[in-house]
C-alpha cells in the first residue's frame, strides 16, 4: 500500500496552505467566535472555489468526488491555519446525502454544498453528542437518529467549548427527510468520512503547533542560551513530533480503505482519530508548556490553535470510543 502523497496531491496541499496562509485566519477566528461569520463565510466561498467541499460530492451532483484521500490532504491543511466552521460537519452531511438514497434532498443540497453555496452541519447523537456545531451559522442542520434523518427548524443556547469558535448547540424542531434501512449504512459511512476529516484536522493542527513550538524555543532564550538546547525542551518536542508521524500513516491508511470500501475502513478511521487527536493534545500541552503558559492569553494567536486541540480531540469520536471500536471482536 502507498502511503506518500502523489504530485497532484502535494500541488493541492501547498495551494490550499499558500491561500490560508496570505488569509487572516486568526482574525477569522476571533470573528465566528463573537458570532460575525461573516469573515468565515468568504473565507468558505474561496475554499469551495478551490475545490475542497466538492470533494465530498459525487460528480454525478457537480461534485469531484468523493475522494477521501483528497478530502484528508485538504483538512491536514484547515487544521494547519485553524480555520473555524463545520468544515468536518458539512463534508459529512454531503458523504450522507450522497448515500441516502433521497434524491430530492441530494438535488438541493449536494450542487450548493459542492459551490459553497450551502454551509450545513451534521448532528448524530449516536456518536456521543447531542449538539450541532455552528447551527446558527449553517443553513441547514440534517440530525440522524436512528434510522431517520430530519432537518432541523432552529437551535437552542449555544453551548461552552474549550475552543470559543465552536459554536454548540441543540437542534430543534424537525421535519423529517427519510426514514428506513439505508439511514443506517449511510450514516455509518458518514460518521466514518467525520472521524477521518476530523483526524486530517487534528494532524495538520498539531504540526502547526510542533512548527510554532520549535521557532520559539530557537528563539527564547534562558541563561544566555536557546531554551531548545535544553535536553528536556528537546525530549518533549522529539516526543510530540514521533507522535504526529506515527499518526499522519494511519490518516492516510485511512483514507485509502474508506476510498475502497475496505470492510476495515470503520476501524482505521477510528485509530487514525485516536492517533491524530491525542498527537495534537500533546502538541498543544507543549506548546503551552514550552511558551511559559503565554498560550491561553486572548493576546497571543497560537492560542486560537491550542485550544482547539482539545475539542478535536473529542469531536467525532473520543479517544475512548474510538479504542473501544479499533479493539472490538
Amino acid at each position: 500500500m502507498r502511503f506518500l502523497l502523489d504530485t497532484e496531491q502535494r500541488a493541492f496541499a501547498k495551494t490550499l496552505d499558500g491561500m490560508l496562509g496570505s488569509s487572516d485566519t486568526p482574525g477569522t477566528i476571533r470573528s465566528w467566535a463573537a458570532g460575525d461569520a461573516g469573515p468565515g463565510r468568504t473565507l468558505w466561498s474561496r475554499l469551495a472555489e478551490a475545490g475542497v467541499f466538492g470533494l465530498a460530492v459525487p460528480e454525478r451532483h457537480e461534485g469531484l468526488g468523493p475522494l477521501p484521500v483528497e478530502l484528508s490532504v485538504a483538512f491536514t491543511e484547515l487544521g494547519r491555519h485553524a480555520v473555524p466552521g463545520p468544515l468536518v460537519e458539512t463534508v459529512a452531511a454531503a458523504a450522507l446525502l450522497g448515500r441516502l438514497g433521497d434524491r430530492a434532498s441530494a438535488e438541493t443540497w449536494l450542487p450548493r454544498i459542492a459551490t459553497g453555496a450551502a454551509l450545513v452541519s451534521l448532528c448524530a447523537p449516536d456518536t456521543g453528542s447531542p449538539y450541532a456545531l455552528d447551527a446558527d451559522a449553517a443553513d441547514a442542520v440534517f440530525v440522524v437518529e436512528d434510522d431517520t434523518v430530519w432537518r432541523a427548524a432552529g437551535c437552542g443556547p449555544l453551548q461552552r467549548s474549550s475552543d470559543p469558535a465552536r459554536r454548540l448547540s441543540r437542534p430543534t424542531g424537525a421535519t423529517v427527510l427519510v426514514e428506513g434501512p439505508t439511514v443506517r449504512a449511510a450514516t455509518a459511512y458518514a460518521t466514518d468520512v467525520a472521524a477521518l476529516t476530523t483526524a486530517a484536522q487534528a494532524l495538520g493542527l498539531g504540526r502547526a503547533l510542533l512548527d510554532h513550538t520549535v521557532a520559539y524555543a530557537a528563539q527564547r532564550t534562558q541563561f544566555k542560551v536557546a531554551i531548545g538546547s535544553f535536553q528536556a525542551v528537546k525530549h518533549r518536542l522529539a516526543d510530540v513530533l514521533l507522535a504526529l508521524e506515527f499518526a499522519q500513516p494511519l490518516v492516510h491508511s485511512a483514507a485509502l480503505a474508506l476510498a475502497s470500501d475496505a470492510p476495515s475502513a470503520r476501524r482505521e478511521c477510528a485509530a487514525a482519530k485516536v492517533a491524530a487527536g491525542e498527537a495534537a493534545y500533546a502538541a498543544s500541552r507543549t506548546a503551552l508548556q514550552v511558551h511559559g503558559a503565554l498560550g491561553y492569553t486572548e493576546e497571543l494567536d497560537l492560542s486560537l490553535w491550542i485550544r482547539k486541540a482539545r475539542a478535536l480531540r473529542d469531536a467525532w469520536g473520543t479517544p475512548a470510543a474510538c479504542r473501544s471500536l479499533v479493539l472490538a471482536p
